[in-house]
């Protein structure tokens, strides 16, 4: 006989993660006869708040809810993002933009850097930049929508995704969330209270005595993870032997510098900078290795390095790089930073929330908490996980830098064994593979092995069927058009208000 559905499930914690939970699971479960999702969260538990860009994916949540996307833009203070600009990760005084969407053409049937690669040996010395719509539209501060019904034109090849205010986002979502029948339960968590012999969690205790009892229970408790490490005692996987970014500063400030639909990674002494700018402030963190400077010299340099009057006091973050060994225990699934914690570098800790709903919806308990479902969703994540770590530590060990003992740390770094491949495949043909239908696409990779000096040694050998002038003009053309195709696009400001995403002047002082 099929076991009955889960039905009544507790959320443990608010914040980005806990009311993103929320909003899709009554979104895609709100029919289930007898469904409640139950939200608890305490009003003097603060939340970290600093997750303020995102990737192109997001669309597809929003989407998903049915979100009006002007609207979303107004309530949290939205802006667009084309991509992150990387300030000298390779060294002083070098940028590069990686940026969403592709680059180039795909040029008799093979990709397109086997082309700029021929080309870069005859003296075409454009960066690669210059074959993207994103990065060139980016850095001129412009933004247009993707126009797939144009598969000619530059904007076909576009993505897009958001910078905006996390704990407005929170608040949007709960709205949200609430009008569709989620409760949310103001109190404090002290205790979990578990089945004497299955070791489920059956409840969750508040401070005044109150039980909240459950049959599924997520956990979006932050840093904490509450229910899966403190209560089921899931060990954590450390990852800081290659991630040694332990800390963080963050600190908002008002408008200032430049205006671009671009996330700023600038790479400092002892770890790298944030600056995400919003309609109504700036957001900026540093995130640094403690191991390499102190808390006062993290903070200090932060401040001499913002563009506008601080908003707030600085808050400070300290965290470990890497994951729970399982994010679904019995009858627990963790997202969010209670599952792990990956530094914000690639603006995937937001995601990361997304793909766990997702997950979650797509392997769905009945009461019987199937093991191989378990065991599926571990997988899946922890290979997401790994995924986007070698990502990241392909930043840190792709860099000339050797000015700080933080950096040659970094650079002498023994990559993870996928890492390693990669690297040696692209270094000696200029080809790479995307396996496990992992986040970070063929282009993504592209971008930072070329920008931070990973030089392949040949290229497809096709690359030859064009000779030297048509491999110049073929080069020089596909620039032109993307350079005319950004002249002729709107400033973000102009479309924000042309599309009434626009929030008011009295809006962006009151920050």
């Amino acid at each position: 006989m099929t076991a009955a559905p889960v039905t009544r499930i507790v959320i443990v914690g608010g914040g980005t993660a806990g009311w993103m939970t929320a909003a899709a699971l009554v979104r895609v479960l709100g029919s289930l006869p007898g469904l409640s999702v139950s939200l608890v969260e305490s009003e003097a538990i603060g939340t970290v708040g600093v997750g303020e860009a995102t990737i192109p994916q997001i669309i597809g949540f929003n989407r998903l809810l049915g979100l009006d996307e002007m609207q979303f833009m107004r309530e949290t203070r939205a802006t667009y993002k084309l991509g992150i600009e990387f300030v000298d990760w390779l060294r002083p005084g070098h940028a590069y933009v990686h940026p969403f969407g592709s680059f180039g053409i795909d040029m008799l049937g093979i990709d397109f850097q086997h082309f700029w690669l021929r080309g870069a040996s005859i003296g075409e010395l454009a960066p690669i930049d210059a074959y993207s719509i994103a990065a060139m539209a980016g850095k001129a501060g412009r933004f247009g929508w993707p126009r797939p019904d144009l598969p000619k034109s530059p904007l076909a090849r576009l993505s897009y995704a958001f910078q905006f205010d996390a704990g407005r986002y929170a608040r949007f979502l709960r709205a949200y969330a609430e009008e569709r029948g989620a409760v949310r339960i103001e109190g404090r968590i002290v205790d979990a209270v578990q089945d004497g012999q299955s070791g489920f969690v059956t409840a969750v205790r508040l401070e005044d005595g109150r039980e909240v009892a459950g049959q599924l229970f997520i956990d979006c408790s932050g840093f904490r993870s509450l229910l899966l490490g403190q209560t089921l005692g899931v060990p954590f996987t450390d990852w800081s032997s290659w991630l040694p970014c332990d800390c963080a500063v963050a600190i908002p400030c008002e408008l200032g510098g430049e205006d671009v639909p671009l996330t700023r990674s600038t790479a400092r002494p002892a770890g790298w900078q944030w600056r995400i700018p919003l309609q109504h402030r700036i957001g900026n963190g540093h995130v640094f290795s403690s191991a390499h400077v102190s808390r006062e010299a993290a903070t200090d340099l932060l401040l001499a390095h913002l563009d506008g009057k601080p908003l707030a006091e600085p808050n400070h973050l300290s965290f470990k790089a890497g994951h729970r060994a399982r994010m679904w225990e019995k009858n627990v699934v963790a997202l969010g930073l209670a599952a792990g914690f990956l530094e914000p570098l690639e603006s995937t800790s937001i995601h990361l929330v997304q793909s766990g709903i997702a997950r979650l919806l797509a392997l769905f308990p009945d009461t019987r908490f199937g093991a191989v479902e378990r065991a599926r969703f571990n997988a899946e994540t922890e290979r997401e996980y790994v995924n986007i770590r070698d990502f990241l530590v392909l930043h840190y060990r792709a860099s000339e830098r050797d000015d700080s003992d933080f950096w040659r740390y970094c650079r002498n770094l023994a990559p993870p064994d996928d890492l390693a491949e990669k690297l040696e495949l692209f270094r000696s043909s200029g080809r790479i593979v995307r396996e496990n239908n992992e986040l970070f696409t063929e282009d993504s990779w592209l971008s930072v092995m070329l920008s931070q000096g990973v030089r392949p040694e040949a290229w497809h050998p096709a690359a030859w069927m064009l000779d030297e002038y048509e491999t110049r003009k073929g080069l020089a053309h596909i620039r032109a058009v993307i350079a005319n195709t950004v002249d002729q696009l709107p400033s973000q400001a102009q479309f924000l208000a042309q599309n009434g995403a626009a929030i008011s002047p009295a809006e962006r002082l009151a920050a």
